[in-house]
């Protein structure tokens, strides 16, 4: 079983990602195209990709010899460049410490990976060609819909923090789990089988697209805590009928709500005007934008005896 220790602290420190992490997402789908999960369902995605895998991504297998990969691969950045950077920025002692882990027991490791244990610039550079011609065959053609996705669920979890709470929206996003005397604890047979005591540092969420196995945990020492999950029916499955990504916010907002944001686009809008322009009654846009202001995608003012809805940021965000 997997549990959380959180502090007072912790709790005011709890955030999601407001974007999806390239290199994590990347790692995140390595990891499932070696993992025997869902085979039916994921088969056919996991062989057209390990054909499809140029042979300059080879080296990242020599970094899995059983299957668990070193920890200083757990990096985040908004951007690929961002996050081979925090790669590059990885303690040596750190990347000595995890070689020597994965590969203990397991024979000679390969001279590149030897190469990387003693810092050489030259297998560094290996790592980011693999890495950068994996990302080219796995992600990139997939990078537009992470994104939308990624959106649809930081729509989900900020509408059931703002409705339910901080305690209802980390139950959600892991069925099953549950938050009792400052400890998130996890079901009996997940992937993981640890305490993470947070002590402070808080605590990232990170949704991932790829991995439908336990949480991934990144415990780096004197930084947040960064837990990637699973969401929704992974990327292979997310539009098997082919429909657009946008249709991903309409099913977590909900088709009138998601219209109602769109509607402002260009500007503020009164209640009755919006009414309009939805096909529902005052009442009813009135009940949608309140759920939509509690969840920071809109603000109202009123003048006078108008009240003009206009969104946030974050409701500009979701919807671009």
């Amino acid at each position: 079983m997997l549990r959380v220790h959180f502090t007072a602290e912790d709790f005011a420190r709890v955030r999601f990602a407001p974007r999806p992490s390239p290199v994590a997402e990347l790692h995140a789908a390595l990891t499932m195209l070696g993992a025997p999960h869902e085979e039916l369902l994921f088969g056919r995605w996991r062989g057209r990709l390990l054909r499809a895998l140029p042979g300059a991504a080879g080296p990242l297998a020599d970094l899995v010899p059983g299957g668990s990969p070193p920890s200083f691969l757990d990096v985040l950045g908004e951007t690929r460049e961002e996050g081979f950077a925090l790669l590059r920025e990885a303690r040596p002692e750190l990347v000595r410490s995890e070689l020597e882990r994965v590969y203990a027991g397991r024979g000679v490791a390969p001279p590149w990976i030897r190469g990387l244990h003693e810092g050489d610039a030259g297998a560094w550079r290996v790592l980011e060609r693999a890495q950068r011609a994996a990302y080219e065959t796995v992600l990139a053609p997939v990078w537009p819909l992470v994104q939308d996705l990624h959106r649809a669920e930081f729509t989900r979890h900020a509408l059931t923090v703002a409705e339910r709470g901080l305690g209802a929206a980390l139950a959600e996003r892991a069925p099953g789990s549950r938050l009792r005397d400052g400890v998130w604890e996890w079901p009996g047979d997940t992937a993981v089988r640890r305490k993470v005591r947070l002590a402070g540092r808080g605590l990232v969420l990170l949704p991932t697209f790829h991995w439908r196995g336990g949480p991934l945990v990144q415990d780096p020492p004197g930084r947040p805590v960064v837990l990637a999950l699973p969401a929704g029916r992974g990327l292979p499955l997310a539009a098997p009928d082919g429909g657009p990504p946008e249709e991903a916010l309409a099913g977590i907002l909900g088709r009138t709500r998601a219209a109602l944001l769109h509607a402002l686009s260009d500007g503020p809008r009164t209640t009755t005007d919006l009414a309009r322009r939805l096909g529902v009654s005052n009442a009813t846009a009135s009940a949608h934008t309140q759920a939509l202001r509690t969840a920071g995608l809109l603000t109202t003012t009123r003048t006078g005896r108008s009240v003009h809805h206009e969104r946030t940021p974050l409701g500009t965000l979701l919807t671009s």
